[in-house]
């Protein structure tokens, strides 16, 4: 089991007055080469409902089956299933329809891990809004 000193992405589960919502992170070193996560991106409380069938698993992956979403600790995610969930965490900024958020975490659930980390990699370019809404459509988060 990995912790989280060797994870690249990890999830943070937050309390907001909306209920449950999470920050997603990634692994970068700074101007000091000193390792620290940065933030990505909010799930707002909407998406992080809607988005379970996706956080989950993201977990377990390295945590085990027994593992819950719960506030506080840094849950570490495996770059596979980091990727997947830092694409759902951007995709779903801003976005208020649940069924078509729930649609779009089941569709990056499924994706091949390499497939979302490309994606991951557009999203964080210079073309990042024609990226979101390219792979907002991809996944059937809109019409």
């Amino acid at each position: 089991m990995n912790g989280i000193r060797q994870a690249t992405y990890a999830l943070r589960v937050v309390r907001r007055r909306g209920g449950d919502a999470a920050i997603v992170y990634r692994r970068r070193v700074n101007l000091r080469h000193e390792e620290r996560f940065d933030r990505i991106a909010a799930i707002s409380p909407l998406a992080f409902t809607a988005g379970a069938g996706l956080l989950k698993p993201s977990i377990r992956a390295l945590a085990g089956s027994g593992a819950k979403l719960t506030t506080g600790p840094f849950h570490p995610l495996d770059p596979d299933w980091g990727a997947r969930t830092a694409c759902y965490a951007l995709v779903a900024a801003g976005l208020r329809n649940a069924s078509r958020l729930h649609t779009a975490a089941e569709n990056l659930r499924r994706a091949d891990g390499v497939e979302a980390a490309w994606w991951f990699g557009l999203l964080e370019g210079s073309h990042r809004k024609r990226a979101v809404r390219a792979l907002r459509i991809l996944i059937e988060a809109v019409k």
